[in-house]
């Protein structure tokens, strides 16, 4: 897949654990899961939003494009 989640990576440097982040966007573990692993069809742009917010980053850092 071309889109790269780097969600993990986010998460690590703002040392944060999955379920407090899943906490403070409002959706289970098991579908920030889905995210990080980069399984899901889809994000919300209000997901997005409540994820760029409480990790105090940009979209681009979370999700990037890579060719082939």
């Amino acid at each position: 897949m071309p889109i790269i989640v780097n969600l993990d990576v986010m998460m690590a440097v703002r040392k944060m654990s999955s379920q407090e982040l899943a906490e403070k966007i409002g959706i289970t573990t098991a579908n920030l899961s889905i995210l990080k692993t980069g399984k899901a069809k889809a994000v919300r742009f209000s997901t997005l939003e409540k994820i760029c917010e409480i990790l105090d980053c940009q979209p681009g850092d979370i999700l990037e494009f890579r060719k082939g």
